[in-house]
């Protein structure tokens, strides 16, 4: 069960995971709909810069959150997904870039991974599956979006290798927080989709069912990727699950199957202090 932060002067109210919350060398969060200025399907704390909402609606929102977190605006990189597997470094050499060039950079981006000490990487998601990763041992953070595409084409499989490939990480001291997404009960895909995933089905039989009512198939996102996780030397006792579906709680979160892709987009952020 993750923890509620409600901040009272914004109304705004926040999710963190108990034992990443511990830890005093990061700070995370994950983001509700409660709070901020946006309205109808963005309503209310909508931080997706790509989803259709105002501009001046979502970048007060992050200014909102920003300032919750003691952080400003400049230091939270947050990329455009497009549900595939490249992943960025945000290095000195990358935070030495104008803006124009860091945002260029983050276009076509699904992970993000820092160890530079404030600076808050985050990935937006209204139904996928945000993970947030920390490696204590070589203090260096990532941040992921998984959804259906990005799971099958391997992007949380491909970050851990990055982090023990690139920084030396032990997989067994790596901590992950999976955060809200759309449920297994929620999840009905179709037969294409269980063919894609038919190579990671004969390892996770278990994530996948038909429903006795409709007979459509349902996937099971968040335990596919703690499996791939888990296949990567991460200990089942150091993954966290929110477990709290996007599709059911229509009051916490924003959901693009619920409400169609023009919708708002919660934000998972983590960084070093």
């Amino acid at each position: 069960m993750m923890n509620r932060i409600r901040m009272s002067d914004n109304r705004i109210e926040m999710l963190q995971f108990p034992r990443l919350g511990r830890d005093c060398n990061i700070f995370h969060f994950v983001t509700t709909r409660h709070g901020g200025v946006s309205h109808d399907a963005f309503a209310g704390f909508n931080l997706g810069e790509y989803a259709g909402d105002e501009e001046t609606a979502w970048q007060t929102n992050r200014r909102v959150l920003c300032d919750a977190c003691g952080i400003c605006p400049e230091q939270l990189f947050v990329p455009y997904q497009t549900h595939d597997t490249s992943l960025l470094d945000l290095d000195c050499s990358f935070l030495s870039l104008s803006q124009p060039e860091q945002k260029n950079k983050l276009h076509g981006v699904d992970a993000l991974v820092t160890t530079v000490p404030g600076v808050c990487i985050a990935v937006t998601t209204a139904d996928c599956v945000p993970l947030l990763l920390y490696a204590p041992d070589k203090q260096v953070v990532a941040a992921v979006h998984a959804g259906w595409r990005g799971t099958v084409a391997g992007i949380t499989t491909r970050t851990v290798r990055y982090l023990l490939s690139q920084y030396g990480c032990d997989p067994a001291q790596i901590q992950v927080g999976i955060g809200p997404c759309i449920s297994f009960e929620a999840f009905e895909v179709g037969d294409e989709v269980v063919v894609a995933f038919e190579e990671i089905l004969s390892r996770m039989p278990d994530t996948c069912n038909v429903h006795p009512e409709t007979g459509k198939y349902h996937l099971d996102l968040s335990r596919i990727n703690a499996g791939l996780l888990r296949e990567e030397g991460v200990l089942p006792e150091n993954i966290e699950f929110a477990d709290l579906c996007t599709y059911t709680y229509e009051a916490d979160f924003f959901s693009a199957r619920r409400q169609g892709i023009h919708s708002g987009r919660m934000l998972s952020g983590i960084g070093i202090k």
